[in-house]
């Protein structure tokens, strides 16, 4: 059977995912800060222990606010791929505003000698424009649907549905998608927040049951299958779950799994 394949992915948020709240407090900004001033040399100094190389999503206003940090990442051989400007969710903006935030942020990493391969939608949702936006601006992949769980595939530019209106289909793009899910994100299990209320709280124990279980089926049933990691520094970055994320490594390791950057899989796949 074909090796399988685990792309450790993380998005380097910081201050930019609270930023996008209707009310903005200072304890959420420093909440964001953590990712910066704790998590991500905790996630380095993992990689680094275990040789594995990673993608990281990192907002423009991240690049700019944590220049230091973003240095760190980049000298270390990780991947840094296109999350927008602001961590706007761009079902929220307008066709201009979108193109404008992902051309700043273009810009933004290029001025730290960064052409990104990949994009991910913050909040992993798209407006009507997102898809034909990544195709125009040239990525190779993009990392925000679910249509899929071990699989790249193409997705479609164009399709037209509705609720008396059955799937009419678009043509498929010249990017791939790597699919990523809520299951194997950590923001879904373990962040809390008051306002607006997210649970969070679960245990790492619970969650590392899911991701190996994911890993195994997946291991065990789809041939040279990729699964995708989403984690973010601010939540990971917690000593218990840097903890769980070793575990998960070595559980990968043990079965014969290889990492990947998600811009090398793509790139194999083109």
């Amino acid at each position: 059977m074909p090796q399988s394949t685990v792309c450790l992915t993380f998005d380097f948020d910081a201050l930019s995912v609270w930023l996008a709240y209707d009310n903005v407090t200072p304890a959420m900004l420093w909440r964001g800060e953590y990712g910066a001033r704790v998590g991500v040399p905790r996630v380095l100094a993992l990689l680094q222990e275990h040789g594995l190389p990673a993608t990281f999503f990192v907002p423009g206003h991240t690049v700019e606010s944590f220049p230091q940090e973003t240095d760190a990442i980049l000298e270390a051989g990780h991947e840094i791929a296109h999350h927008s400007y602001a961590h706007l969710d761009p079902s929220t903006q307008t066709p201009a505003e979108e193109r404008a935030d992902m051309e700043r942020a273009l810009e933004t990493l290029a001025a730290i000698g960064v052409t990104p391969l990949g994009f991910r939608a913050p909040s992993a949702d798209l407006s009507e424009s997102t898809l034909a936006l990544v195709e125009e601006l040239g990525f190779v992949y993009d990392s925000s649907l679910m249509a899929d769980d071990y699989r790249p595939f193409r997705p479609r530019i164009g399709d037209r549905v509705g609720r008396g209106e059955p799937l009419e289909r678009g043509r498929e793009a010249s990017f791939w998608e790597l699919p990523l899910s809520f299951e194997l994100d950590d923001w879904v299990h373990f962040q809390f927040n008051f306002d607006p209320y997210r649970k969070g709280g679960a245990t790492p124990r619970a969650v590392l049951e899911i991701w190996q279980a994911e890993f195994d089926w997946m291991h065990e049933h789809v041939d040279a299958g990729v699964l995708t990691v989403t984690m973010h520094p601010q939540v990971i970055g917690r000593g218990s779950r840097v903890a769980m994320l070793e575990r998960f490594v070595r559980h990968c390791l043990d079965a014969g799994a290889r990492f990947e950057r998600l811009g090398d899989v793509a790139r194999a796949l083109s």
